[in-house]
């Protein structure tokens, strides 16, 4: 059962995630944070993910708490269902493609977080997202998952294709790492035996 739940409540956010790593792709995210939403929406549907994220944060003083915290307690989430990491492919890759748009994802689910990050944005802002919050996610996700990420975008004009190719990318990535492998679906995928 590749399943957990994490509840993180501090002064500037309440979130709850549940995260289903052998699900379909089904999702219910509400942050608060549309924009934000509808990237978390992609990030479960390409992963194949199910999906569940609840977080009430200080959305009148800006986004940042609840996009950062949403990360932690998502990468912390993905940390729990993997449990040992027994069986997992533990390496993924994706070149995404959308209209403009085209990002490398790479990650290794190695337990060494490690944030590698080449994505820069014409405009500051998608609709009313702050563009930098895209990285702020991805590192928080990156720490508390232990997950060595690296994304690169190499063309791209619009924001908005950028930053979903960006969680296209990273979703079908993790879609590869976290599979059972079935040639090795008893052992932990490092010379060291351990992750």
């Amino acid at each position: 059962m590749r399943k957990a739940t994490i509840t993180r409540k501090t002064a500037e956010t309440a979130i709850t995630v549940e995260l289903d790593l052998d699900g379909t792709g089904r999702y219910d995210n509400r942050t608060g944070v549309g924009f934000f939403d509808h990237m978390l929406d992609q990030l479960a549907r390409h992963a194949l993910i199910d999906m569940t994220v609840r977080c009430e944060g200080d959305t009148h003083i800006d986004d940042h708490h609840s996009v950062e915290d949403t990360g932690i307690a998502l990468g912390q989430a993905l940390a729990e269902a993997l449990g040992d990491k027994r069986g997992i492919r533990r390496y993924g890759a994706c070149l995404l493609p959308m209209d403009d748009a085209l990002l490398r994802a790479a990650l290794d689910l190695s337990g060494r977080p490690f944030l590698v990050w080449n994505v820069d944005f014409p405009s500051d802002r998608i609709g009313g997202f702050d563009t930098e919050l895209v990285r702020e996610f991805f590192q928080a996700l990156s720490t508390h998952g232990g997950i060595t990420l690296h994304v690169d975008r190499l063309h791209g004009i619009n924001s908005h294709h950028i930053a979903e190719a960006a969680f296209k990318a990273v979703a079908r990535a993790l879609r590869d790492a976290v599979e059972t492998d079935p040639r090795k679906a008893d052992d932990v995928p490092s010379t060291k035996g351990a992750l």
